[in-house]
């Protein structure tokens, strides 16, 4: 079991596998870094008690079946996008961002090299 925050831990591998996050080994994978910082941001903010995992849980599955409706094929499918839309989503609605400042940074990641770390 993976856990974090001693007190107000959380079953990371359970959780994961209760998201259907793509896991190996009993591990989740992630396949770029920006992928596990949206995973840790989101299981940080639920710590710290700013939404309920079914809020999340259930934004998730609306970004996955939407998403799931516009594929064309198996090579499309983007778990850690659907996570991500949902995050952004949660903490847009619930203010704790800004929706523009958000859109600002979104656009300056974009803009980054395909190999920026």
């Amino acid at each position: 079991m993976t856990s974090v925050d001693g007190a107000n831990s959380v079953d990371l591998d359970a959780l994961a596998s209760q998201l259907r996050a793509p896991m190996a080994n009993g591990e989740v994978v992630f396949t770029h870094a920006w992928q596990s910082r949206v995973f840790a941001a989101t299981v940080r903010l639920r710590l710290q008690e700013r939404f309920e995992w079914d809020e999340f849980r259930d934004r998730l599955i609306a970004e996955i079946a939407t998403h799931e409706g516009d594929l064309t094929g198996p090579a499309d499918y983007d778990y850690w996008g659907c996570w991500l839309r949902a995050f952004e989503g949660l903490i847009t609605d619930l203010d704790l961002v800004d929706g523009s400042a958000l859109a600002s940074t979104r656009e300056a990641i974009a803009t980054r090299a395909p190999d920026h770390v």
